[in-house]
């Protein structure tokens, strides 16, 4: 084994010829300025008297980290080692005047303890690099544990990968079914530091042999190219060169690693492109691949497959937290649905009414002035405005059909029951009417019968006048409008009036019942009716208070619940005032009061154009029912205009 000697321009090697012959040393001279690296030759400073007290503390710290040992040469009259030399690096003191055999002495010793030094500087930085790598890859397991964006985390995966190896480029496969069920690889993801600004387009390519990625997704194998142009005659896959020949890049040295789940199954391909020897360089030429570039060592090889290991896992993870997703989507789809079939009248409302609340909640996380200024959203907490919007009526489904899609004030059957009951009414006044005239002639004969027709014809004429007064009355108070003054007393008057059934009992034109229906002075629902379409609410509570929504979901129920709710107590179902109403709750009732009076599938009301919708609602502001301030940037903000796929797109959380 050769050692390697350190030495100043003042030592004269032609003084110790024969103690360095002897063990075969390469002598260097000492240069400015010194930084000792670690290497395969152990090494020794020779220091004189003059040279000793040059070296700043840095260089003693580098000599030890490269496990560089120290030889001393006394100055004449020094007996003892001077207290300028740094005791844990010297290996042997040589007092003036210093003899060959001393010196190989001494040098003999030094060669054995940097020998020694160096290995245990070799161990220790091989644990501190192990150490560094396992740290590094927790850190990046965290980071890849933690991300819930499917896409930003295909991007963090490719990019930690190319950041340990010092890679220029990478690419990531994605291992999927197409229609017919056949697996397939997609490219998914493209990063390049040289060529930044490359377009990228995905397409799919089948799991075989003829390709890089294709092979390592069926074999489930790593490949490891020094220069990718350079591939084995006899494999079955070749590399494209079209990208390098397009766009003036060369692709040298590859690595091809598979990430597999936990059931050794491959879910994606990392493919690292060019592993450079600084990170801060840019192949700028083809040129710039044989100077910059170097190949993928066997322990970088292992370190992307426990990268890859731990990208699977967060990728499979990420996966099922999107199917989740979609399971909870498609839950919701499916109320809605069924809200929508038991009412067919509001279709598309509670998703109006979410588009709605979503608008006005990106536009409040914005804000910089004002009460809400302070009041920012997340992803998830959007997410779940969204959900709460969406089932806000799910409850309907607890009411009765016939309630829930009344659209006059009587129900059908009844409304046919009247008008059956008028037609007899009508056609028994017609046979009053023949059986009167036939008996008169019967009787009296043609004597008088004239006289006497004419007071028939003018009671028939007066009594079929009362009865179309009677039916219109009744088709007029059946609308869901404001009931006319003075109706009331007529529908109470014909409740008291009577005619004969076919067994001879009496009968009122219109039962109690008839009468409390058609006299509800505005809209379509009695008392009783109403409670019951407000128990809606509670039962939308109720239905989603038992379902088991994750942490980030867990406040739906409340924020739906309280949409009919009023900031000065008068709402429904308890009455509950300003403190005690969210303010996603707030915007909601907002987004629900608009779309009810514009919306323009109501069989029961006209729609009400935009402006006069916000007139009436400015009215519930100043009498404090509504939130002031949500409302102000509802108009201001326009939110009404705004068009959905605005509003159900990805929302970036402010930062």
């Amino acid at each position: 084994m050769k050692f390697r000697l350190l030495h100043t321009s003042r030592w004269q090697p032609g003084a110790i010829a024969d103690a360095l012959a002897a063990d075969q040393v390469e002598t260097e001279e000492l240069q400015a300025p010194f930084a000792p690296e670690l290497n395969s030759t152990p090494t020794v400073l020779l220091l004189d008297p003059e040279s000793r007290r040059e070296i700043p503390g840095a260089v003693v710290d580098a000599m030890r980290n490269a496990g560089v040992t120290v030889v001393a040469l006394g100055a004449p009259g020094e007996e003892d080692i001077p207290a300028d030399i740094p005791m844990d690096l010297l290996s042997g003191f040589v007092a003036a005047p210093a003899r060959p055999r001393q010196l190989l002495v001494a040098l003999r010793s030094a060669y054995r303890e940097a020998a020694a030094r160096r290995e245990a500087a070799v161990t220790r930085r091989e644990i501190a690099t192990r150490t560094n790598e396992v740290t590094e890859l927790t850190e990046i397991g965290i980071k890849l544990s933690t991300e819930k964006n499917y896409n930003t985390l295909l991007d963090l995966i490719l990019f930690q990968a190319r950041r340990i190896t010092n890679s220029d480029a990478g690419s990531l496969y994605l291992v999927e079914n197409d229609e017919e069920g056949r697996r397939r690889v997609r490219f998914k993801l493209t990063q390049n530091d040289s060529r930044p600004d490359i377009p990228f387009v995905e397409f799919t390519m089948p799991i075989d042999h003829a390709s890089l990625s294709g092979y390592a997704a069926s074999e489930g194998e790593a490949l490891v190219f020094d220069d990718v142009y350079d591939l084995p005659p006899d494999v079955a896959y070749s590399f494209n060169r079209s990208f390098d020949e397009r766009y003036g890049y060369r692709t040298r040295s590859m690595l091809v690693i598979p990430m597999q789940n936990h059931h050794g199954e491959v879910i994606g391909i990392v493919q690292l492109i060019n592993r450079k020897r600084e990170a801060t360089d840019r192949l700028e030429s083809p040129l710039d691949a044989d100077t910059k570039v170097q190949p993928y060592s066997p322990h970088l090889v292992k370190l992307v497959r426990s990268l890859a290991g731990q990208a699977a896992v967060a990728l499979e993870n990420s996966q099922l937290y999107q199917e989740i997703e979609r399971l909870f989507e498609g839950f919701v789809r499916a109320a809605v649905t069924a809200i929508e079939q038991r009412d067919p009248t509001t279709s598309g409302h509670s998703e109006r009414v979410a588009d709605l609340t979503v608008g006005l909640a990106k536009i409040v996380d914005r804000a910089d002035q004002g009460p809400y200024r302070m009041v920012r959203f997340t992803g998830e907490q959007i997410r779940e405005l969204r959900y709460a919007g969406l089932l806000h009526d799910f409850g309907k489904v607890g009411v009765r059909e016939k309630v829930l899609v009344k659209e006059n004030k009587l129900y059908p059957p009844d409304l046919s029951l009247i008008k059956q009951r008028h037609e007899f009414i009508h056609r028994t006044a017609q046979w009053r009417y023949e059986k009167t005239r036939a008996d008169y002639l019967a009787k009296q004969g043609h004597a008088g019968y004239q006289e006497f027709l004419a007071e028939l014809d003018r009671r028939f004429a007066e009594e079929q006048a009362q009865f179309k007064t009677f039916i219109d009355l009744v088709l007029e108070s059946n609308k869901p409008t404001v009931l006319a003054e003075g109706n009331f007393e007529a529908l109470k008057q014909y409740s008291s009036m009577t005619y004969e059934a076919a067994d001879g009992s009496s009968i009122p034109f219109l039962s109690p019942d008839e009468v409390r229906y058609l006299s509800i002075r505005k809209g379509t629902l009695d008392d009783t009716e109403r409670v019951e379409i407000e128990r809606h609410v509670n039962h939308t509570f109720d239905f989603l208070r038992d379902i088991p929504w994750t942490r980030n979901l867990s406040r739906v129920p409340d924020i739906a619940r309280g949409h009919h709710e009023k900031l000065d107590g008068s709402g429904y179902p308890r009455k509950v005032r300003a403190p005690d109403i969210p303010v996603q709750t707030r915007m909601m009732t907002i987004s629900d009061i608009f779309d009810a009076l514009t919306a323009k599938d109501r069989p029961y009301k006209r729609a009400v154009p935009t402006d006069r919708a916000l007139d009436i609602m400015k009215s519930e502001v100043s009498g404090g029912m509504l939130d002031q301030d949500l409302f102000t940037m509802f108009v201001e903000a326009k939110v009404f205009d705004v068009q959905p796929e605005d509003v159900t797109g990805t929302y970036q959380i402010r930062e």
